[in-house]
C-alpha cells in the first residue's frame, strides 16, 4: 500500500502561490513532502508519530463540550439528529417541531441543569498539588456551566483523573461505566511502564469502547480524533512507552 502511494507521487512536481487552474480528479496530490525523498522511508514501520496529548485533547475537548451542550463544541444537534433519522436509527430522537421552536429529545448523555451544575461543582471543589494541573477552578464558568480555557496538560489530568469522578451518579450506568472505560484506558498507555504481554488486551479494550460509544453518542462525535485512538496502541508496540 505504501509503495503504490509513493509511486504515485514520484513524479509530482511541487509547486508553490496559488494554483492558475482548477484542479482534476487525476490532479489529487498537489505537493510531494521532503520527507519522501528519504530512501528508508518505504521501510519504517512508523513514519510519523501522534501526538498523544493533542490526540486525547481533541477527544476530552468532544466529550466535554457534548456532555455539558457547550456551544460550537458540542457534538449534538439539529443536523445530527436529522442525520439519524436518515440512517434509519434512533428514532426517538427526531427533532420536534413546537410552533416556531425546534425541540431536540434528552438523548442518553443529555445532562439536565441540575446534573450541569453538579458536574460544574465537583470539579469546582477540586484541590490538587502545586504543579500538578491548572486551578480547576478558575477554568470553571459557573454561570454558564462550561469549562473554559483548557489547555493539553489539563485535558490530560481531566480525562485520567477528575472526569470519572465528577460523572458518578448523573449519568445512566452503562454510558458512566463506557466513559470510565475510555478514560481508564488513556491512563493505562499513558504509563511510565506497559507489560508488552497487556498491549493486546488494550488494543481489543478500545475497539470495545469505541463500539460502545456508537451506541450512545450521535455519528458526528466520532471524528478522526476519536478514529487516531485505535491506533495508539500499535504505536506504543513499535515505539515504545508514550512516556519516553
Amino acid at each position: 500500500m505504501v509503495l503504490k502511494f509513493i509511486k504515485k507521487i514520484k513524479n509530482v512536481n511541487v509547486t508553490f502561490g496559488k494554483m492558475k487552474k482548477k484542479q482534476t480528479v487525476s490532479e489529487i496530490w498537489k505537493k510531494r513532502s521532503i520527507f519522501f525523498y528519504l530512501p528508508y522511508l518505504c521501510k519504517l514501520d512508523v513514519r510519523h508519530c501522534l501526538d498523544v496529548m493533542h490526540v486525547e485533547k481533541n477527544v476530552c475537548d468532544s466529550l466535554i463540550g457534548t456532555l455539558l451542550n457547550i456551544k460550537g463544541k458540542t457534538k449534538d444537534g439539529v443536523n445530527a439528529c436529522l442525520y439519524l433519522i436518515e440512517m434509519n436509527i434512533r428514532e426517538e430522537l427526531a427533532p420536534r417541531e413546537v410552533g416556531k421552536r425546534t425541540y431536540l429529545p434528552a438523548a442518553c448523555y443529555t445532562l439536565s441543569k441540575k446534573e450541569k451544575t453538579s458536574f460544574c461543582e465537583c470539579l469546582k471543589g477540586v484541590k490538587v498539588p502545586q504543579g500538578y494541573s491548572s486551578n480547576v477552578k478558575s477554568l470553571l464558568s459557573m454561570n454558564d456551566l462550561k469549562l473554559i480555557g483548557l489547555k493539553s496538560h489539563d485535558c490530560h489530568v481531566l480525562m485520567q483523573q477528575l472526569l470519572p469522578v465528577a460523572i458518578r451518579g448523573i449519568l445512566p450506568k452503562n454510558v458512566r461505566h463506557t466513559i470510565s472505560r475510555l478514560c481508564s484506558f488513556f491512563n493505562s498507555i499513558c504509563s511510565k511502564e506497559i507489560d508488552s504481554q497487556k498491549l493486546d488486551e488494550l488494543e481489543e479494550e478500545i475497539i470495545v469502547i469505541l463500539c460502545q460509544l456508537e451506541i450512545f453518542f450521535p455519528p458526528s462525535f466520532f471524528d478522526i480524533m476519536v478514529h487516531l485512538v485505535v491506533h495508539l496502541v500499535r504505536e506504543i508496540r513499535l515505539c515504545g512507552p508514550i512516556y519516553m
